[in-house]
């Protein structure tokens, strides 16, 4: 038996220091972390390569090139039209047209009119600022070999640019600053005198610029009144979105000269170093103002926001973008390694290969640091695109070099917004979700609008995409994929995980609960009873994909697809769930909710054992499809667990299977989640490994992919959605939650990261899990949470014990094993620790024997 352990003296910790790293007992070797950095040694040739920065409203891509400097900008409210009507008074009678066909098992001709006459027209599309260029006076024409530096430093939120030129040594450093609104620049050099270049805007957008106060620039744009290309005659086309970014060069140096070139442009001659400030603003008033009605001037705006802070030092906006950045991404911290008994296998990282080498090599060495990397990868990549205010990332995140970018860089909510905020919750950035929820907001009043005009229906309803005007009817084209009024079902989702993971109750009655009613009281007219008794969704489609109908016809419309139904059922159950925290479980809305549930039509399975996708085992022409529709249930829904439908767990086994591994990257990390929920480490892991394919931007090929050099993931072309998609399937394989349940490492690649530590990861129910595991096996866990006592059930590797977790105290079982909690009286500190049998945490029945053991405070 081993000894009584000591009292040890300790301070309360806080949020950040429960956070802390060296808050639990770690090694030092396994203290060490490679830096979370994207590295490049050459300035970037495409746009791939540049690196991203951002403060949640203004992106930019920072080039790093030798003779000239890019930044190509970004203002996450410049979109291309104006609000339009998202209303059809025809669609009732299509309607009625098309569900005749459904029931009477004509599909492919129920598609045809689908396509017709129930598509609607197209969205808006996200545009771009412009670049600013910066040219430079290296009369040597190139760096000196060896000496070309970029990265992009994840923890400060920066991209650093270093080379020398002869015994000159130029440094350049870039950060977009949310305190302070503006995206910041500073230029230095080794030698005084040294640094002489011309700074200057350019835009694809219509633009013109001009000098203001000797040392800014100013250039003024504006959006097209409707989707490019525009109209030849100006005079046809609407006013669009006025846009507005301004420049403040500072300089350094006794001999500085500042010259005015051609009134457009800023010429530097010999100075020490400079700062740029830039920042951008719009007309944009919101999604109901139309641009010609706006009364913003976003040149004044401009410069009022940069004379706001002309009493700022470099060093002070620097240290608030740090503290205001860190804040957010410091809350989470990742470490994994491989077994310290695999020979010559350690943790550094040779600081002259660069990222994209380390992703090529991926498929052999399987370095688990380019994990890490990827995965805080994503979080930056959140806490950069969507703050509190802004607009919620699209499907860029807000990076955009195009007027005419790929699916008009929209947000598309049949998976792809979805995703962008999966990593919200667990990775610890509830805030970065607001932007989510002040979007749906918008979408609730014009989704209203469009349910009671096109489907006769009360409540809200959005379909397969949106833009800033909060499109909520069909997108134009074909019915496959523009026929699906379940995008704002699935938003509302995100409604109720919300409130699980932060247990908000502010938030659920004040914003969540209004829209989840409105979401389920369309549901409940959208559902009318089919011949078979059951409620049924008709028209319905599985998104983006087609069935072979009985008669050998290609179609996509049927009626109540795997999708739907799920999709239903997680709202019905949020929103009856919300009601009863609310104390309003007997409103007449959640009655007929009650009712409605139970009539549901249940999961079927194929006669191949697969689940099926749609009503009837259609035949699928396309077995390895991206899209994962049917599976929704399994993840991110609740309604196909190991625990309560193994049988369905087989059959999605089974599905994913047949799906295979290819496909773009959205899909890829998407699998990842769905092999995590099953627990099974080996798929969730390969899927994982999947995803480390380097991309060529010269040659890509459609839908296989990948990632580019910049760590962006690819579809190809880019799309942000399978970076923090990435994040969360990671999260899912470390911990699973429910608000009664904690599973600890149930997807763990054990062979594959055989040592890690992951603190500050969140679970439902408002508690904050900290893990680490040596050689595969459980070596300390522990638990913080703000809010109210709970009891959670740990299970790990099959076995169960009950946890008491209380507000304001920290309670961790480790390795030897002790279950500990902080027990804070009023006369000081003390952590108590209570031997355990080492059995608990060795994967045998042992853990059944502390059941219902905790420590009570004394």
């Amino acid at each position: 038996m081993e000894e009584e352990a000591e009292w040890v003296m300790v301070q309360r910790p806080t949020d950040t220091d429960f956070w802390d790293p060296s808050f639990m007992i770690m090694e030092k070797e396994e203290e060490t972390t490679k830096p979370l950095k994207i590295t490049f040694n050459a300035p970037a040739q495409y746009w791939t390569e540049a690196l991203p920065i951002g403060n949640g409203r203004l992106g930019a891509m920072v080039w790093g090139g030798f003779a000239s400097e890019t930044l190509n900008l970004n203002e996450d409210t410049l979109w291309t039209g104006i609000p339009g009507n998202y209303t059809d008074p025809n669609a009732p009678e299509a309607l009625e047209e098309v569900r005749k066909l459904v029931d009477d098992g004509k599909y492919a001709e129920a598609t045809a009119v689908a396509d017709a006459k129930l598509t609607g027209s197209p969205l808006d599309v996200y545009q771009l600022v412009g670049d600013l260029r910066i040219d430079f006076d290296h009369s040597d024409g190139t760096y000196s070999e060896g000496t070309y530096r970029r990265e992009l430093d994840l923890d400060t939120a920066t991209v650093a640019i270093k080379y020398s030129v002869g015994d000159v040594e130029f440094t350049r450093e870039h950060f977009a600053s949310n305190p302070d609104q503006v995206i910041v620049t500073k230029f230095s050099s080794s030698k005084p005198e040294s640094l002489s270049f011309t700074v200057s805007f350019d835009s694809k957008m219509h633009h013109h610029s001009f000098i203001n106060d000797k040392n800014q620039i100013v250039m003024e744009g504006s959006c097209p009144g409707k989707r490019n290309p525009p109209r030849a005659n100006a005079d046809d086309d609407p006013k669009g979105i006025q846009f507005s970014s301004v420049l403040d060069l500072l300089v350094g140096g006794s001999s500085a000269v500042i010259q005015s070139l051609d009134d457009a442009n800023l010429r530097v001659e010999s100075a020490d170093g400079a700062i740029i400030l830039l920042t951008a603003s719009s007309s944009f008033s919101g999604p109901f103002t139309k641009p010609s009605d706006s009364t913003k001037n976003p040149t004044a705006d401009s410069l009022n926001l940069l004379s706001s802070i002309k009493k700022l030092s470099y060093s002070d906006i620097l240290a608030r973008h740090l503290d205001d950045y860190q804040k957010l991404f410091h809350r989470m911290t990742l470490q994994l390694s491989k077994s310290t008994k695999t020979v010559g296998i350690g943790r550094d990282v040779n600081p002259t290969v660069t990222t994209a080498e380390r992703v090529q090599s991926f498929q052999t060495d399987e370095d688990p640091s380019l994990v890490e990397l990827m995965f805080q990868y994503g979080r930056y990549l959140l806490i950069s695109s969507s703050r509190p205010g802004t607009q919620p990332a699209n499907l860029q995140g807000i990076w955009n070099k195009d007027v005419e970018p790929p699916w008009d860089c929209a947000p598309h909510l049949n998976i792809n917004l979805q995703m962008n905020y999966w990593p919200s919750l667990s990775g610890n950035l509830t805030e970065c979700q607001e932007p989510l929820f002040d979007y749906m907001s918008s979408l609730s009043m014009n989704g209203a609008k469009t349910a009671k005009v096109n489907y006769e229906a009360s409540g809200w309803v959005v379909h397969h995409v949106s833009d800033i005007w909060a499109k909520t009817s069909p997108d134009n084209g074909q019915a496959v994929w523009a026929v699906w009024p379940m995008g704002g079902a699935w938003l509302c989702t995100h409604l109720w995980e919300h409130y699980m993971f932060t247990a908000d109750k502010g938030f659920l009655e004040n914003k969540a609960y209004p829209l989840l009613q409105g979401c389920a009281s369309f549901l409940l007219d959208w559902l009318i009873e089919g011949p078979q008794g059951y409620p049924e969704t008709n028209p319905s489609t599985s998104p983006e994909h087609t069935f072979t109908a009985p008669d050998g016809k290609p179609a996509s419309v049927s009626y109540s697809s795997t999708m739907d139904i799920a999709i239903i059922r997680e709202v019905f159950t949020s929103v009856v769930s919300a009601a009863e925290v609310l104390g309003k479980g007997g409103d007449d809305l959640i009655e007929r909710v009650l009712k409605a549930q139970t009539k549901l039509p249940p999961y079927k399975i194929a006669r191949d054992g697969s689940i099926m996708e749609w009503a009837q085992d259609f035949k699928d022409p396309d077995i390895h499809h991206r899209h994962l529709s049917h599976l929704f249930g399994l993840f991110p829904g609740h309604t196909i667990t190991p625990e309560k439908t193994p049988d369905l767990c087989k059959a999605a086994d089974y599905s994913l299977y047949k799906r295979g591994e290819d496909g773009p990257g959205w899909s890829t990390t998407w699998k990842a989640a769905l092999w995590a929920r099953l627990r099974d480490k080996e798929h969730a892991y390969r899927m994982i490994k999947h995803l480390f394919n380097l991309v060529d931007p010269t040659h890509e090929v459609a839908f296989e992919g990948g990632v580019y050099s910049n760590l962006f993931t690819a579809h190809p072309p880019f799309q942000i959605d399978a970076n923090f998609g990435f994040t969360a399937a990671v999260a899912e394989m470390l911990v699973q939650s429910t608000l009664k349940d904690l599973y600890l490492l149930p997807a763990l690649p054990r062979d594959k990261w055989a040592n890690g530590c992951v603190r500050g990861l969140k679970a439902r129910g408002g508690i904050t899990v900290n893990i680490c595991w040596k050689e595969g096996d459980l070596h300390e866990v522990g638990f913080w949470s703000n809010d109210s006592d709970s009891v959670k059930r740990l299970h790990y590797r099959g076995s169960t014990v009950m946890v008491k977790i209380s507000p304001g105290k920290s309670t961790y079982i480790q390795r030897e094993i002790e279950l500990c909690q902080d027990i804070f009286a009023s006369l000081g500190f003390c952590l108590l620790r209570t031997w355990l049998a080492l059995q608990i945490l060795s994967n045998c029945s042992g853990w059944s024997c502390c059941r219902g053991l905790c420590m009570e405070t004394h």
